[in-house]
């Protein structure tokens, strides 16, 4: 008896192979962890980045929980404590330099010394994880996506250099202005949440001679953070970071121009004390010079057809959670092994992936919310402690108890 034909839908699912071929927009975090898990899993793997390079600069970020686990499994966790701050702890000084107090308990940009978790700079940890990610995954650098088009079969992707290639994914992990999200899911403004702060970055030569310290500079202004400049890489250089309290929206407040930001930042801090002046006269040349608004990303669903979010692009929880690290890690690490559990069905791999992820982005989009509001309450007493973590007394305790307590599955 001969076999019944198939139909045409059958044929296609028949002959059309599991996912294969992935590309990944955006080499920072998020980005190379993803590439090493799947190309682990048997993925064929390509990521494109705008900039030329790995992008200099940016803040010191914390790993943590979790994502100690994601980075001891790809081993890197060794380097990445060899390459972190190690800093002894922090200052206080007023608007003459008068020191008010000084601990060696906690700093104000990585918390509590003592603990388990790794502050690193944002660019040291970036080339740890593109190493990692190993010879067998493609960059290309100095490219982006100007338009993809997705059916059925792939995703057709036209690059800025003008080539144009299929995959069987594109994932965005190219932050919290995602031209991925852009392009699939519409503009910025639908999925932006402001949280009332502009954050800005730079590195300067160690004019104060830090020794693995970090000093916080408090203004009596409500509308400013003040400044807290840390030393960083053995004390061979510093980072600076000042912040602008403001709820005017991003596209009305913050210029698109470096140069125009500069000039914002140097307005609004044109009356600054202590040594501030001549960190603000640095931030002219400095080449990493980094401004932003303090905001999340809140969306419905983190894919659709073919093409996923991860990390800030998706679901971004803002500098003032102190976790934005650990989300992308964790979320890398997720998606990798869901498309890997699924045999690369896309379609049962981001349900799964959302499914597992959702509550744990969640809490700790809601930490960013709770230290915004405490930090608006304490701005005139306590300036910058944006990833301090509460005394067990707090509001937030249990909150960051179950953030602690979730578990990476085996893949």
């Amino acid at each position: 008896m001969s076999p019944l034909p198939l139909r045409q839908e059958d044929r296609r699912a028949r002959r059309r192979p599991a996912a294969a071929r992935v590309l990944i927009c955006g080499a920072s975090i998020g980005g190379p962890t993803l590439a090493y898990w799947l190309r682990r899993h048997g993925f064929e793997v390509t990521v494109v980045e705008r900039a030329p390079a790995l992008r200099p600069g940016g803040q010191a970020i914390d790993v943590r929980g979790a994502a100690l686990d994601v980075a001891e499994r790809m081993g890197v966790l060794d380097g990445i404590r060899r390459r972190s701050t190690a800093l002894r702890g922090m200052s206080v000084v007023d608007e003459d330099g008068t020191e008010l107090s000084r601990t060696t308990e906690r700093t104000a940009s990585g918390g509590e010394i003592a603990s388990p978790d790794v502050e690193i700079l944002r660019d040291d940890l970036c080339r740890i994880l593109y190493e990692a990610s190993g010879d067998g995954v493609e960059y290309l650098f100095g490219d982006s996506v100007a338009t993809l088009v997705q059916d059925e079969d792939e995703v057709r992707v036209l690059f800025e250099s003008g080539t144009s290639r299929g995959f069987d994914l594109v994932v965005g992990a190219d932050g919290v202005h995602s031209d991925t999200r852009r392009l699939v899911f519409g503009p910025e403004e639908r999925y932006l949440r402001h949280l009332g702060a502009y954050l800005s970055v730079w590195s300067v030569p160690n004019l104060l001679d830090l020794d693995h310290w970090e000093v916080v500079y408090r203004m009596s202004r409500p509308d400013v953070w003040g400044a807290l400049v840390m030393s960083v890489r053995g004390n061979a250089e510093a980072r600076v970071f000042v912040g602008i309290e403001s709820d005017e929206a991003p596209a009305d407040f913050l210029p698109r121009d470096p140069a125009a930001q500069k000039r914002l930042i140097a307005d609004t801090y044109k009356d600054a004390r202590w040594e501030l002046p001549r960190f603000l006269d640095h931030m002219w040349t400095a080449p990493d010079f980094h401004c932003d608004a303090l905001a999340q990303i809140h969306m419905d669903t983190w894919s659709r057809g073919r093409v996923a979010l991860l990390g800030d692009a998706g679901y971004c929880g803002s500098p003032a959670s102190g976790q934005g690290t650990t989300v992308a890690m964790v979320g890398a690490y997720v998606l990798a092994g869901e498309l890997k559990a699924a045999g690369g069905d896309h379609r049962e791999a981001f349900a799964a992936y959302e499914e597992q992820l959702r509550p744990f982005v969640a809490m700790n989009q809601h930490v960013a919310v709770a230290n915004r509001e405490r930090m608006r309450r304490q701005l005139a007493e306590d300036v910058g402690e944006l990833s301090a973590i509460p005394e067990d007394g707090s509001e937030l305790a249990e909150v960051y108890r179950r953030i602690s307590a979730f578990e990476l599955k085996d893949y």
